[in-house]
C-alpha cells in the first residue's frame, strides 16, 4: 500500500507541474525577437543585399538584421567614409537583451558592399538617397525607424534627417560635430597641443611634406593620438572587430572625402567645409547626441548641438573617446537604450 501511495503522489506531482508549466507558457509566451520564421531573410540569417540605383548603374549594398521588433528598428551608419559595419559589433552585447532590432549596413564602396570605385558617387547627396533606398527596401517607417550615425555616419544621418525627417521616429548622432571647420579647429587648437611637443612637431613635419604613407606617421598617430582620443585602450588590447574594420577600410573614399590628416579635414577633402549648424533648429525629430569627454569631437560643441535641436538630448560618456561604445559602454548603451525606449513609449522629453 505504501508503494502505491508514493506512486500516486508522484503522478499527482508530475501532473501538477505540467499544468503549471503549461499555464506559465500561456501567460508568458516565448519572445518573437529571435523568430526569423516566415521571413524572407531567414535563409541568410538576416542578411540582405539591397540593390541601389545610381546615375552610374545599379549596385548592391550589404545589410544584416539582428532581431525582430516591429516597433524599434535601428539602422546603423558606420564611419569613415569607407569604414564598415564591423565597428558596431559591441551592439550584439547589449541590444538583443533589450529586444531592440538593429541593422548592420555597409555603405556603397565599403568592404561588404559593391565597390564601383567611382568618385562621382562619393557625395553626401548621393549617400542620402542610398539610405532612403535602404529604408524603403527594409520597410522602415516613421513608426519604428531609428537612424544611428557614428562619425562620418553622423554627417550622413544628419543630412538624411534634413531631407527626410518625416520618415524618422528617432535620430542618434554619435560622436560627430556638426561643423567640419570647427572639428579641425578643435583638433589643432585643443587636442594637438596636449601631445608631447616633439611628437606633435614630427607629425606636423610629416604632414607638411604630405608624407602620409610614411609608416612613422601612422606609428605616431596610433601610439600617441588614437589611444587617447579614438579608443582609450592600449593598441594590443583593441577589440578584434575594430582591428578588422581598420583592415577593411577603403582608403580611396576615405581620403577623397575626409583627407589624409587626423587633425581635421584638409587638402582637397570634399567634406572640409561641411557645416549644418545653422540648420539644426529645423530638425523636430527626437534626437540623442552622444559625446565623449576624450573624443576628437569637442564635447562642448556636442552639448551645444543637443541644446540647439528642438527635441535634442545630450549623452556624455565621461570615460569615452571617439569609439565610446567600446571605452565607455557603461554609459553609452544604457543611455542609448533609454532613449530608444522612451521615444517608443512616447515618454521622451
Amino acid at each position: 500500500m505504501k508503494t502505491k501511495f508514493v506512486t500516486l503522489l508522484l503522478v499527482i506531482t508530475v501532473v501538477a507541474c505540467n499544468e503549471k508549466q503549461a499555464n506559465s507558457a500561456e501567460e508568458n509566451p516565448p519572445s518573437s525577437y529571435l523568430d526569423y520564421s516566415n521571413s524572407d531573410d531567414q535563409l541568410t540569417g538576416g542578411i540582405k543585399m539591397i540593390p541601389i540605383t545610381t546615375d552610374k548603374g545599379t549596385f548592391n549594398v550589404f545589410t544584416k538584421r539582428v532581431g525582430n521588433n516591429p516597433k524599434m528598428r535601428v539602422l546603423l551608419l558606420h564611419g569613415g567614409p569607407g569604414g564598415t559595419h564591423e565597428c558596431f559589433a559591441a551592439f550584439d552585447g547589449y541590444l538583443p537583451n533589450e529586444e531592440i532590432e538593429y541593422i548592420y549596413y555597409d555603405q556603397l564602396d565599403s568592404y561588404y558592399s559593391d565597390k564601383p570605385n567611382d568618385s562621382t558617387l562619393w557625395t553626401t547627396e548621393r549617400f542620402v538617397e542610398e539610405v532612403e533606398q535602404v529604408r524603403i527596401a527594409l520597410h522602415l517607417t516613421k513608426d519604428n525607424f531609428y537612424l544611428l550615425g557614428h562619425s562620418w555616419g553622423g554627417i550622413l544621418a544628419m543630412e538624411y534627417a534634413l531631407k527626410y525627417q518625416q520618415n524618422l521616429k528617432g535620430l542618434i548622432i554619435s560622436n560627430m560635430m556638426m561643423s567640419a571647420p570647427d572639428y579641425g579647429k578643435y583638433a589643432n587648437e585643443v587636442l594637438g597641443p596636449k601631445l608631447d611637443p616633439e611628437v606633435l612637431k614630427e607629425i606636423k613635419a610629416l604632414e607638411a611634406k604630405n608624407d602620409f604613407s610614411n609608416p612613422r606617421y601612422t606609428e605616431l598617430l596610433m601610439n600617441h593620438y588614437y589611444t587617447k582620443h579614438i579608443l582609450r585602450l592600449p593598441l594590443e588590447a583593441w577589440p578584434e572587430p575594430i582591428n578588422r574594420m581598420f583592415n577593411h577600410l577603403n582608403p580611396n573614399i576615405y581620403v577623397y572625402m575626409q583627407g589624409h590628416s587626423e587633425f581635421g579635414m584638409t587638402g582637397d577633402a570634399t567634406l572640409k567645409n561641411w557645416d549644418v549648424t545653422d540648420r539644426l533648429k529645423s530638425i523636430k525629430t527626437p534626437t540623442l547626441v552622444i559625446a565623449g569627454t576624450h573624443d576628437t569631437m569637442d564635447p562642448k560643441h556636442m552639448e551645444w548641438v543637443a541644446n540647439e535641436l528642438p527635441n535634442g538630448r545630450l549623452l556624455l560618456c565621461e570615460n569615452g573617446s571617439h569609439l565610446a561604445f567600446y571605452d565607455d559602454q557603461k554609459t553609452y548603451f544604457p543611455g542609448l537604450i533609454k532613449f530608444v525606449k522612451e521615444v517608443n513609449n512616447q515618454q521622451f522629453k
